[in-house]
């Protein structure tokens, strides 16, 4: 009977999963498709996991960016993907989130990284500089970068569909 019992529980531990707690900043299932986006898989070297993003890759997607947004729809933020190296500043007009955003060089390898506030839809929103020329841009819910492992020596890789 015992045995039966460990037989049991051992099975309802593979097929259920060890109980963890809940990631505060992060869903894995249940994304929202977001109108105009696309999106890409993305992994930071100091993490296991493969995480998921919007994507922003082309002028249009850029300058809209999470602008009217109340959340990410289960998305892990938001990648924003240049062909060449750039040094476009952002800014949160008419964005309701607080975000956080890391600059990557071509090769992937983080540059620098600051929090952007919430801004009403007027001129007057303050920008935010990059520390210098980068390829990539990721924007995160404020403060979840460390989450992530995004910080200074961490190497972003980017491709693939979602999971």
């Amino acid at each position: 009977m015992i045995v039966v019992l460990l037989v049991a529980g051992v099975v309802s531990l593979v097929v259920k999963g060890a109980d963890s707690p809940a990631d505060p900043f992060f869903r894995t299932e249940g994304r929202a498709p977001v109108e105009g986006f696309g999106e890409i898989a993305f992994r930071v070297d100091t993490v296991e996991a493969v995480r998921c993003a919007l994507l922003a890759q082309t002028a249009l997607q850029q300058s809209r960016g999470l602008m009217g947004h109340t959340d990410l729809g289960g998305y892990d933020g938001m990648l924003f993907a240049f062909p060449a190296d750039t040094t476009t500043r952002f800014f949160m007009r008419a964005t309701p989130l607080a975000l956080s955003i890391a600059w990557f060089d071509a090769g992937g390898r983080y540059l620098a990284a600051t929090d952007m506030e919430p801004c009403d839809d007027r001129p007057d929103c303050p920008d935010y500089p990059p520390p210098g020329p980068y390829r990539y841009a990721l924007e995160v819910p404020q403060g979840s970068l460390p989450a992530l492992g995004v910080g200074p020596g961490s190497v972003l890789s980017v491709g693939g569909p979602c999971e």
